[in-house]
């Protein structure tokens, strides 16, 4: 898997990144049979954008095969349960998606596949596991592009590790790396894990430990290192902590014994055997040609494939 590849990786959470497309690209954009394609334009365009500004010699589009995998709802059940549209006995859950971006997925999936665009997702993990496994594989640099802050963990400014986060559209990128992560939040990537866990993310249902902020958090893992270091030291009647952080830290223990194995991203999933190298042209041009005059992907779908031929070698 991805022997010898020393170039820019690039990994997308696509989802991550449709989503944005799809509320950042208005609703008339449609097929010629009226079907919306705004979340398919825009992603197309953001690829475009993103190939041309940054220039990845690799691009992985990593998806959610389970976005709410049932082995990190057992550690804690609350994990992402409000976003849960209907409960399934057999697969997983099925997430809340507005109506008119759901069709549109499997057409982007489509479109990727037949532009010959890499698009990894494995069974009973989300685009986040994947992308850890990609990055923690990559031999040389590696951009990961997401709207989701809980991948600032893989930011390691030794191996040339970022997270370029949208501020609007993909046009306008903050560059994430250690220098950023210690001004913005006092931790490096390392840290990044252990401060949301204890500050907790109601986006994604995490209780956090009650009374502690991300503040608190911060001067916590200054103090004593990381999770580990901050429970040793509630256990510590001379460490620096005061009596209702003492108090809260060991009552939160049951939640601490399990949150690292939900909020940190896995990097050991078992990616298939897949060429991650950007293509120059589509892997099937007819069938492209058809997808594009079906859907009606106009110049978004032109624009990429202008740009995948002629970027530099």
């Amino acid at each position: 898997m991805m022997r010898g590849v020393t170039g820019r990786l690039m990994l997308l959470d696509t989802a991550s990144l449709y989503f944005r497309a799809y509320f950042g690209v208005p609703d008339s954009v449609k097929a010629p049979d009226g079907t919306p394609v705004n979340a398919v334009r825009g992603l197309l365009d953001f690829i475009d954008r993103l190939v041309k500004d940054h220039r990845p010699d690799e691009l992985v589009a990593c998806m959610d095969a389970d976005w709410r995998p049932q082995w990190r709802v057992d550690l804690i059940p609350s994990y992402k349960a409000h976003r849960v549209a209907e409960e399934r006995a057999a697969g997983p859950d099925e997430e809340e998606v507005p109506d008119t971006l759901a069709p549109q997925v499997p057409i982007i999936e489509t479109v990727l596949d037949v532009l010959g665009i890499a698009r990894v997702g494995v069974v009973g993990y989300e685009a986040d596991d994947v992308i850890g496994t990609f990055t923690g594989r990559a031999k040389g640099p590696v951009d990961i592009v997401t709207g989701d802050r809980d991948l600032y963990q893989l930011v390691d400014d030794a191996r040339g590790v970022r997270v370029l986060y949208p501020l609007k559209g993909v046009g306008t990128l903050q560059l994430t790396d250690e220098a950023w992560l210690r001004e913005k939040y006092g931790v490096d990537g390392r840290g990044y894990a252990d401060l949301a866990l204890l500050r907790g993310d109601p986006s994604d249902g995490l209780p956090g430990v009650p009374g502690i902020g991300e503040k608190t958090a911060a001067k916590l893992l200054a103090e004593f290192g990381d999770l580990p270091g901050i429970m040793a030291a509630v256990d510590d009647p001379k460490a620096k902590l005061t009596p209702s952080q003492r108090k809260r830290l060991d009552e939160a223990r049951p939640y601490v014994a399990v949150a690292p194995k939900v909020v940190k991203v896995a990097d050991d999933v078992p990616l298939p055997e897949v060429s991650t190298a950007l293509p120059r042209s589509p892997r099937d041009g007819e069938t492209l040609e058809a997808l594009a005059e079906r859907w009606g992907l106009g110049g978004s779908l032109q624009r990429l494939l202008t740009t995948l031929a002629t970027r530099p070698a």
